[in-house]
């Protein structure tokens, strides 16, 4: 099948989708995520083999949609594609403002500022996974699209941390603030939204994600940031009576 009509298999296919959707709220999502430019985006992925199709949403957020989709081979992958009519612009500027990576690159443009967070969300992907933390493994990335390794079985996406039953929890957040420490001393990088929101359970492997807002250590607001992440994982493990020495892990982390 030519490229072209497998695009216009794609564009069939979302068709569909939106049909679906009674809500109008995800009816404006959808529109929004499949505009014409963003069409042509994925067009582009299609063009260059990095997806072959597109298999079903897996999730709505404030800032766009992720969807799986398969390779010519079968291999699963996620595809997140960020809105540009995305209404936490103002967020998105404070994670951007002060990281050194991206001083002189302007935010004042709101589309500029999708594309700037995207590159960044998969550059961080990069940085975490070299330095081991478990995070999906980086694709592609194309304008505001990021290709990714798909977090789930053949039936189901993996879930929250937050709607899954943990049999060790003392063991999964041990291994999350171990990434925590990997990340901060490996790639360097302070996560800056850690909680049970942004964690996939894998089984009963936490799978650390939404990496956008993560920034360099030297970030002016880095330190309080890191606080922040280790209060939150401290504060969802009290619920399983697992405690977690707050100023002892930061420290640890710190190095000493």
């Amino acid at each position: 099948m030519a490229r072209e009509e497998e695009y216009h298999r794609f564009e069939r296919e979302i068709d569909k989708w939106r049909e679906r959707r009674k809500d109008s709220s995800e009816r404006k999502s959808y529109d929004e995520v499949f505009n014409q430019q963003n069409l042509m985006r994925v067009y582009k992925l299609f063009s260059d083999g990095v997806i072959d199709k597109f298999d079903f949403p897996i999730s709505t957020g404030k800032e766009g949609n992720v969807f799986r989709a398969s390779t010519v081979k079968g291999e699963m992958l996620a595809v997140k594609i960020y809105r540009t009519a995305t209404s936490t612009f103002g967020d998105m500027a404070k994670y951007i403002n002060g990281d050194p990576r991206y001083a002189r690159a302007g935010t004042g443009n709101k589309k500029r500022m999708i594309l700037l967070w995207a590159g960044k969300e998969y550059w961080n992907l990069k940085l975490f996974y070299n330095a081991g933390v478990r995070v999906p493994k980086p694709v592609a990335h194309h304008a505001n699209i990021i290709v990714m390794e798909y977090i789930g079985t053949e039936d189901e996406p993996a879930r929250q941390m937050r709607n899954v039953e943990l049999e060790d929890p003392e063991g999964v957040a041990r291994k999350i603030l171990g990434y925590a420490k990997l990340g901060y001393t490996k790639a360097g990088l302070v996560h800056s939204d850690l909680s049970e929101y942004n964690v996939l359970m894998l089984g009963q492997e936490p799978v650390i994600i939404d990496v956008g807002q993560a920034v360099l250590k030297d970030h002016p607001n880095a330190q309080e940031w890191l606080e922040r992440d280790i209060g939150n994982v401290a504060r969802y493990f009290r619920r399983f009576k697992v405690h977690i020495d707050e100023k002892a892990e930061l420290k640890e982390i710190r190095g000493g």
